[in-house]
């Protein structure tokens, strides 16, 4: 076997299982040598939600389905993009234990990252409103895994990515401004402007970068000058050792551009960004280009527990016995966890309640809508549209 170029597993390593934790291996090979394997039923659910988090958004769907296709199981999980809170299952499987037992580190990884992303992507646009946000984090992360990384943003609400092919597989064009190489390589912010122009696609609208060498402000009315209306706005990405008061900085440059006429630049900020940095900036910033933040978001502790086993509720300490479904009311928005077998019933306002958890698989063929990444973007603006941080 040849040395791999890259520490990374494929997708075939992954399907089989060879990603797993080993000791789902030995109780493949326990359980198959006492000729024990059993019938079970198990639910993936998150206890608490990182930093107090009242909500989080569902991701990695649509991975999970392709991981369990042809495996003669039963799978439920609500759609991707759905929003759900703390002891929620979001995930439920049926079928031999031995039959999916050792893909549990990778359904587990394939849906805690992905949320976690998402749900911070959703923060973000929560806090931004109707400003423009953007993912900038994939150079955080390994190369391997940025079009998980920025779909995962993509659908939590970011309006566009930064990475070309993120960009493919979600199926939007790829979003970015300049480097501070452009700037330094032809030696002022200008020049660079101008280069930018000349070369780039006009479809592109042109945004400079204007912390390089001077300050934001002056440099940000050169460019207007040099520009006009061919200018779109300009990004401050300014250092920490010399950010000082950003939005003071932000204030102060918007004010000096209206006096001047050029009302038509917009501001946008990146550099070391998250929800409560934009609520700071919010009345200063026309859009915020959010990295780390969001390529390292909290990972969403989903844990994986059998509940019944031979068709009878069971639990290990501190897990509650017997699969579970959650009941929503479409009116009101009332939701309540409860057995996966029971009616959903009636919500308190007397509207007829429905099952978040729906039939992804059955008996190994995917039977439920995988949607493009920018339909479940819409279904996560909707989600959020009357949450709060």
């Amino acid at each position: 076997m040849s040395p791999r170029r890259f520490h990374i597993a494929t997708e075939d390593e992954i399907a089989s299982g060879k990603v797993t934790d080993v000791y789902f291996e030995r109780t493949e090979v326990a359980l198959r040598a006492r000729q024990a394997d059993k019938r079970v039923v198990g639910e993936m659910r998150a206890v608490s939600l990182p930093h107090g988090w009242p909500w989080a958004v569902l991701a990695g769907v649509e991975e999970v389905a392709h991981l369990f296709d042809g495996l003669p199981v039963n799978v439920w999980m609500p759609p991707e993009g759905s929003v759900f809170h703390a002891g929620e299952p979001v995930l439920t499987i049926e079928g031999d234990y031995t039959t999916f037992g050792r893909l549990e580190t990778a359904f587990l990884g394939l849906t805690c990252q992905a949320s976690g992303i998402a749900t911070r992507a959703a923060r973000c646009r929560v806090a931004a409103g109707d400003r423009v946000l953007l993912s900038f984090g994939a150079r955080r992360m390994h190369p391997a895994i940025a079009p998980m990384i920025e779909r995962a943003c993509y659908i939590g609400g970011c309006d566009g990515v930064s990475t070309i092919l993120a960009a493919e597989v979600i199926g939007i064009p790829p979003t970015g401004t300049m480097p501070h190489a452009l700037v330094l390589l032809l030696g002022d912010t200008v020049e660079a402007a101008w280069a930018f122009h000349e070369a780039v696609d006009p479809d592109v609208k042109r945004i400079v970068l204007i912390d390089t060498y001077n300050d934001e402000k002056f440099e940000t009315l050169r460019v207007a000058e040099a520009m006009g209306e061919k200018l779109h706005g300009v990004r401050f990405d300014t250092p920490g050792s010399r950010r000082g008061n950003l939005r003071q900085i932000m204030a102060e440059t918007r004010w000096e551009l209206d006096l001047r006429g050029y009302e038509h630049v917009q501001l946008y900020a990146s550099g070391g960004l998250d929800e409560q940095s934009i609520l700071d900036l919010n009345p200063v910033c026309d859009g915020y280009g959010v990295g780390t933040s969001l390529a390292d978001a909290p990972t969403i502790n989903l844990a994986f527990d059998l509940v019944e086993i031979e068709g009878l509720p069971t639990s290990k300490r501190g897990k509650e016995s017997g699969a579970k479904f959650v009941a929503r009311c479409p009116a009101c928005g009332e939701r309540q966890v409860i057995y996966w077998k029971r009616d959903p019933g009636r919500c308190r306002c007397g509207a007829e309640r429905t099952l978040l958890n729906q039939p992804l698989l059955e008996n190994g063929r995917i039977v439920a809508e995988l949607p493009s990444a920018s339909n479940i973007r819409a279904h996560v603006l909707r989600e959020i549209e009357r949450l709060s941080l």
